[in-house]
């Protein structure tokens, strides 16, 4: 191989270099922002799912009639966990709390037992838990139910509106990642513009032209979406103690369903793109391509 082909060669291999680097930043976004979109998710349900309901029971409720009504509470469909807890294990928490023992001034323990309820994400809204306080509140051993419903409103709210932003910001970055990539085939195929007339003069077909190029872009959008693949594992390996909470079982099917997002995402995208721009070379007359 002579001087001549050496910088070709060179030439060519940092143009893909440079293509695959800047595809792979592009896909690392849409990566981040799908991990973003799915734990923000799971993260929601798992305040909702954290959200207590203090049912108290009457004073002279039987501790058979605690357990029955604990299973019971167990097999509703709302139910996420119930603990009992006893009238002496309360005043100890409530001591605990005021840092003084309230049993011993008083002489008595004014505390009650109750059961502590949380429900599933889906019920974890004002409204169902109206209703199943209701339901609660018609049960012969019940006293009283007491939830936070300004804390359940403010959670569902802040919810709803990092929904909408995440979901807002991801339909952008869509349609910038696929502006970014374009540009970055629609250069690399430019540089061959001629290549494309020359194999036009000598009747070659429009798919035939196509095919080398659609090969080059599956596998430059593949290669790009393991490069980001690598680097979205390393910055959550490297913030794995700060981001401990949220990396569970799963969390790690999110980070999974971001990773086939990131793949999809780069074929995809650098397929149409590649299309699109051989397209419009395969259609420009000889004269039209030292203008553009």
């Amino acid at each position: 191989m002579n001087k001549k082909q050496n910088i070709a060669a060179g030439h060519l291999f940092n143009s893909r270099l440079t293509s695959i680097i800047s595809i792979s930043l592009v896909i690392f976004l849409i990566g981040a922002t799908t991990l973003m979109v799915l734990l923000t998710n799971e993260l929601s349900v798992y305040i909702r799912e954290n959200l207590t309901l203090s049912i108290v029971l009457k004073d002279d409720v039987k501790t058979a009639d605690i357990q029955k009504l604990q299973k019971n509470l167990d097999a509703c469909p709302f139910t996420n966990t119930t603990q009992y807890i006893d009238k002496e294990t309360a005043a100890k928490e409530l001591a605990e709390e005021l840092g003084q023992d309230p049993t011993e001034f008083l002489g008595y323990n004014p505390l009650l037992g109750s059961l502590e309820m949380t429900l599933k994400s889906d019920y974890a809204n004002n409204d169902s838990i109206a209703i199943i306080e209701q339901s609660l509140q018609r049960m012969p051993e019940v006293k009283e139910v007491i939830y936070q419903k300004d804390l359940i409103d403010t959670i569902n709210q802040n919810v709803r509106r990092i929904s909408v932003v995440l979901l807002g910001l991801s339909a952008l970055l869509i349609l910038i990642s696929y502006a970014l990539i374009s540009n970055t085939v629609r250069l690399s195929v430019y540089a061959k513009r001629f290549l494309i007339h020359t194999m036009k003069l000598v009747g070659a077909t429009g798919a035939f032209i196509r095919k080398p190029f659609l090969v080059q872009g599956i596998v430059t959008g593949l290669i790009s979406a393991i490069l980001a693949m690598g680097m979205l594992s390393s910055i959550l390996f490297l913030l794995r103690d700060e981001l401990s909470q949220l990396l569970s079982i799963e969390s790690m099917n999110a980070l999974l369903i971001s990773f086939v997002v990131m793949i999809i995402s780069g074929i995809t995208i650098t397929t149409i793109a590649t299309h699109l721009s051989v397209t419009r070379y395969l259609r420009l007359h000889v004269d039209d391509m030292y203008y553009i």
